[in-house]
């Protein structure tokens, strides 16, 4: 029995027959759509998850260790990212936006 051949599509370089556009969802997540807006969305997992966040659904912190979705535009800067709840993220359309901080409080 011979080896397997795995050779990549495209051309040496790694670009795409011409003619076809390469997929990047798989990659960064998944899409969802969401006010007439498409939305990148990617899980974090609990042990990627390092930082304190706010959460734009509920506007409660995600500490570090807590698995969470980070949100942004397709069409968006890096700027644009939000971490989100996995629960406040699926239950948006369920939810406002009720900011409850104080002045003096962190803005994550």
């Amino acid at each position: 029995m011979s080896p397997r051949r795995n050779r990549p599509r495209g051309d040496a370089k790694g670009r795409p027959p011409a003619g076809e556009e390469r997929d990047l969802t798989g990659v960064f997540g998944r899409r969802d759509s969401w006010r007439g807006e498409d939305w990148l969305v990617r899980q974090v997992g609990g042990a990627a998850a390092a930082k304190h966040y706010r959460c734009p659904g509920c506007d409660q912190e995600i500490p570090p260790g807590v698995p969470h979705v980070v949100v942004w535009p397709d069409q968006g800067d890096v700027d644009d990212r939000r971490h989100w709840h996995t629960a406040c993220w699926n239950a948006r359309d369920r939810r406002g936006a009720r900011i409850q901080r104080g002045r003096n409080a962190p803005r994550y």
